[in-house]
């Protein structure tokens, strides 16, 4: 998947605003070494940089990664893969933020993460959880159907696991979940009933790949549609999040 990382920047900073409040979590100390593991365009890395931690920022996306280089000069990132990365240096602390779900081999990418944190190192992020934008995959899922792409309509783009499935996981690498939540958030869409439409087309794309211009858009308007009783609050259009919390320590 092809990012455009100043329309994420533009249009989606709720992406890493929310996250600020990871970053709680993490309670990053001055000069403790610091992985932001899928760090996008470098909001939250620059944030942990200015608390006095020694960080790097990684991503998939050498799109991403040439925006953050750019927005802020002084933070160190990289072009990685989650699920095959080796550090040369421990960390005291591996991060992530609105990531995890993209990555569907999760097995690969917690073994990574283990082998790259220091005994006592912990492993903080937030995800999409079990339930996230069901509303909106069930409703693109029945307008694709509806138009005959039976291909695209069978897409699973992300993996949203329940607690238990994840945190299950964590402790098969290794790991002492110490923390975990899962929880609703509604969250803000930007420009009312356009929202949708351009959530999908920067987060969904892949539910349209061979969809023709003139026919993508009458079918975005479908699913906007469909989700307007769900989504449309007096003018103010949410969407449903469930969001996955926790902290994981390595042991040993």
């Amino acid at each position: 998947m092809k990012w455009n990382a100043e329309l994420y920047d533009q249009k989606h900073a709720f992406v890493f605003q929310y996250g600020e409040n990871v970053l709680e979590l993490l309670n990053a100390q001055p000069g403790e070494h610091i992985l932001d593991l899928g760090c996008g365009t470098g909001y939250l890395t620059q944030q942990l940089h200015d608390l006095g931690a020694i960080v790097k920022g990684t991503d998939s996306s050498a799109e991403m990664i040439r925006q953050a280089k750019a927005n802020y000069p002084d933070v160190d990132f990289a072009v990685e893969d989650a699920t095959k990365f080796k550090a040369t240096e421990k960390y005291d602390a591996v991060f992530s933020n609105a990531v995890l779900h993209w990555i569907k081999n999760a097995d690969a990418m917690m073994d990574c993460v283990y082998k790259s944190l220091k005994p006592g190192g912990r492993f903080v992020a937030e995800m999409g959880g079990k339930g996230n934008v069901q509303h909106l995959i069930a409703a693109t899922k029945q307008v694709l159907e509806q138009h005959g792409y039976h291909r695209q309509a069978k897409s699973e783009i992300w993996y949203f696991p329940s607690l238990g499935e994840y945190t299950s996981k964590l402790e098969a690498h290794g790991f002492r979940v110490s923390f975990a939540a899962h929880f609703d958030r509604k969250t803000p869409l930007q420009d009312g009933d356009q929202g949708v439409a351009k959530w999908i087309t920067m987060f969904a794309p892949l539910y349209l790949v061979g969809v023709p211009e003139h026919e993508k858009q009458q079918m975005l308007q479908e699913v906007t549609a469909l989700l307007e009783p769900h989504y449309n609050e007096g003018g103010q259009w949410y969407a449903d999040y469930k969001r996955l919390r926790f902290i994981a320590v390595k042991e040993s």
